[in-house]
């Protein structure tokens, strides 16, 4: 969700996060893990699955800890994964909701580096496009 804020002619948009966006049922999640489909962008790997009973799109990120051995490091990455995200998932939350799908997402960090946030912003617009095309070809082919 973005609120629009006009200040002397100057449109400002404001990107949230919040918490009805956030994956957190373990029922979900388990089901996403079970029946999910999913796809790699090196270094995060996407599972998603067009059933959501609680929002038009939920999303969970995660970071593997045998690979990152300090939760520190952990936090940091996800907090870079949950930022980029904040601010590019307008397209595809425009998107489930002109094709009225309901989706939840996971995405999990795979990579052995500790990543910058300029690569993850930008893989995360990959991502994300993708995941737009995928969910628009399984539509088509429900249809």
């Amino acid at each position: 969700m973005q609120g629009l804020f006009q200040y002397d002619k100057v449109t400002i948009t404001r990107y949230f996060y919040k918490k009805e966006d956030k994956l957190k049922s373990r029922k979900t999640i388990e089901l996403l893990f079970g029946r999910g489909n999913s796809f790699s962008i090196f270094p995060f790997k996407i599972i998603w699955l067009p059933e959501n009973k609680e929002a038009v799109l939920q999303t969970g990120v995660g970071v593997s800890s045998r690979h990152f051995k300090k939760a520190t490091d952990r936090n940091r990455i996800k907090r870079l994964m949950r930022e980029a995200y904040r601010l590019q998932k307008t397209a595809l939350q425009d998107h489930l909701q002109d094709k009225h799908i309901q989706l939840s997402v996971f995405i999990l960090y795979v990579g052995k580096d500790l990543p910058g946030y300029d690569m993850v912003f930008e893989k995360f617009a990959l991502l994300l496009k993708r995941l737009i095309k995928l969910t628009n070809e399984s539509v088509q082919k429900s249809a």
